[in-house]
């Protein structure tokens, strides 16, 4: 899974309990990935791909080329 280059948020990691809340089998490990897109990216006046996360692209902390 891929890593936002300007804010590094990355997979989290954790348990899914499920709604009866057993104690046996009402417990799984997860991932929550992400959203992380692969753009491209204005760097020092020329053209570079970088992985970007959906809220840089949005608060405007990276400009695509």
């Amino acid at each position: 899974m891929a890593k936002c280059d300007i804010c590094g948020k990355g997979a989290l990691f954790g348990r899914q309990i499920s709604i009866t809340r057993s104690q046996v089998s009402g417990r799984a490990n997860r991932e929550w990935k992400s959203n992380v897109k692969s753009v491209k990216v204005k760097v020092n006046g020329g053209a570079k791909k970088m992985h970007v996360c959906t809220s840089c692209l949005r608060s405007g902390k990276v400009e695509r080329a």
